[in-house]
């Protein structure tokens, strides 16, 4: 008889239950019971609550070709904190004629009573976890009741700003607040002026392009970050017409306004995707604001009745090289009609972005004649020596591979391993604890260690983004050998839409340098070709 043993941690702590305890808990149960054979599927940094995991995968997989009798776990949740996922587990491995054995609460499903008990218990495992998660957003929605900023990154024009207190028990404690960054909130100001006065947010984006007015970072505000920063109430002295228009969306409103104070809006997102506006939650803040309360209710009254006016992105049944081609500015070309000729056909041109979104202030680059440079681009890729391209690749990997910045990307990692542990101890404490005091220092100190991973991760991506791109499980020679070969067999009887596919298969992006003429193609990988 054969055994298979499954061992699963969120995180690694060195102490406890770690899949080395696991793992020779089950072999020793294993060994009382007669059984010498044994695989081990260890998944360590996963969370229960779903089956998305490589090593219970291949576990799965090897089940249904028989490879095992039995599967040894040391607790239930190990395998998952999910009911369902578990049911049909349990169920799978029945078909297969494989048992499954709990060592912590002593279940086996080759009895009846084993596998009753292991429902229920399973039901308990995901109540457990449902309850944390409930715990813990209870605890975040008390906190922003307050009013309190907690934490990422804070609005155009204000910082967020770390301030110390002593709670009733004379403990020092840590909060933040938004403080008025004031050079930025000229920007602000000057959004909801011109929004007002334009009434388009495409005539306000091109006046901020052409007068060179930048974002938070430095970077150029985009038409949705303008959106943003035009719908976010953290800039309207709040009243009660504020208040009643959140209501009427829907939001759970919080405070009593003052005529100064701006709104503070939560639970917006959940898993990097927006809500719905009866999950927020506005509380009048500790900072002030800077929009009257009728300035920015026209703001949102226009936005609302443009919202059906909104551009539609460009598409086109013609060119081939949308998407890929760039400007040197660093800005996309995107396709612009001439006049129609005599056979009903139109000439097209690439046009910079920058150049028509700026009225030409921030680009000076001249149109692109659409079928000129899709010739040129073609004829490009079919004269690519092979022998030459897997020389460049090879010699880049290579250049890549001994960079020096080695040491230093595993010193970061490190680094953010260890705070990412932190931020999971601190997150359990905050799950088992109801006072508000201790709850707000927690999620302070969480706060505080996620913008330092944050800065890290910024970091780490600079700096791996070529060996990202290098490495053997996303990009390979082979790969683009292929995509070359299949380019070559197919691109002259192909149509327009294959052959945008067959182009991006090839290349990253193709960057025209307006003040010579070059037209550089830029393969996946780096290789850069003329």
């Amino acid at each position: 008889m054969k055994a298979a043993i499954y061992s699963r941690k969120s995180k690694f702590t060195g102490k406890g239950e770690s899949i080395e305890n696991q793992v020779q808990m089950c072999i020793n149960h294993a060994q009382n019971i007669g059984i010498e054979d044994f695989f081990v599927y260890e998944d360590e940094g996963f969370s229960g609550k779903n089956t998305d995991r490589p090593k219970f995968q291949e576990m799965l997989k090897d089940a249904k070709e028989k490879k095992f009798d039995i599967l040894i776990c040391y607790r239930l949740d190990r395998i998952s904190r999910n009911i369902a996922d578990f049911s049909v587990l349990i169920e799978e491995l029945q078909n297969l004629g494989i048992s499954f054995v709990s060592i912590r609460e002593q279940f086996d499903t080759s009895t009846p009573m084993g596998r009753a008990m292991m429902y229920i218990a399973s039901v308990f495992a995901q109540l457990e976890r449902e309850t944390i998660s409930e715990r813990i957003r209870d605890n975040m929605h008390e906190l922003a009741k307050t009013g309190r900023w907690l934490g990422g990154q804070a609005p155009i024009g204000y910082d967020s700003e770390q301030i110390l207190y002593f709670d009733e028990n004379m403990k020092e404690r840590k909060m933040h607040k938004l403080s008025a960054n004031e050079e930025e909130l000229k920007t602000v100001k000057l959004l909801f002026d011109k929004y007002i006065e334009k009434k388009s947010l495409s005539q306000v984006h091109k006046y901020m392009l052409s007068n060179n007015m930048k974002g938070k970072n430095g970077g150029n505000l985009t038409k949705k970050s303008i959106n943003d920063i035009l719908k976010n109430p953290v800039y309207v002295k709040a009243n009660q017409d504020v208040l009643d228009h959140l209501q009427n969306m829907g939001v759970t409103v919080v405070g009593v306004p003052d005529n100064k104070r701006g709104i503070l809006t939560y639970s917006k997102h959940r898993n990097k995707k927006g809500t719905d506006t009866t999950k927020w939650i506005a509380a009048i803040s500790k900072h002030k604001g800077i929009i009257e309360p009728k300035d920015w209710l026209i703001v949102q009254k226009l936005l609302q009745k443009n919202k059906s006016k909104a551009p539609r992105t460009d598409t086109s049944h013609t060119a081939i090289l949308t998407g890929v081609l760039k400007c040197k500015c660093g800005s996309g070309m995107r396709v612009i009609y001439g006049t129609k000729r005599k056979d009903s056909t139109k000439p097209f041109y690439y046009t910079c972005t920058m150049k028509n979104d700026s009225g030409g202030t921030r680009c000076k680059s001249k149109n692109l004649n659409g079928e000129q440079v899709e010739n040129i681009v073609i004829n490009k890729l079919k004269e690519i020596n092979k022998d030459v391209l897997i020389h460049e690749y090879n010699a880049l990997k290579d250049a890549i591979s001994n960079d020096d910045n080695s040491v230093e990307i595993k010193n970061i990692d490190k680094k953010i391993s260890d705070k990412e542990l932190c931020i999971s101890n601190l997150v359990k404490q905050l799950s088992m604890n109801t006072e508000s005091t201790a709850s707000t220092y927690i999620i302070s100190e969480i706060e505080k260690l996620n913008g330092e991973i944050s800065k890290l991760k910024e970091d780490l991506s600079e700096m791996n983004k070529d060996k990202q791109v290098l490495d053997d499980d996303f990009f390979s020679i082979d790969m683009v050998l292929k995509a070359l070969n299949r380019f070559n067999d197919e691109i002259d009887n192909a149509n327009v839409e294959d052959k945008r596919f067959l182009i991006s298969m090839l290349l990253d992006k193709i960057i025209w340098d307006f003040e010579t003429g070059d037209i550089q193609l830029i393969y996946w990988g780096g290789v850069k070709k003329n």
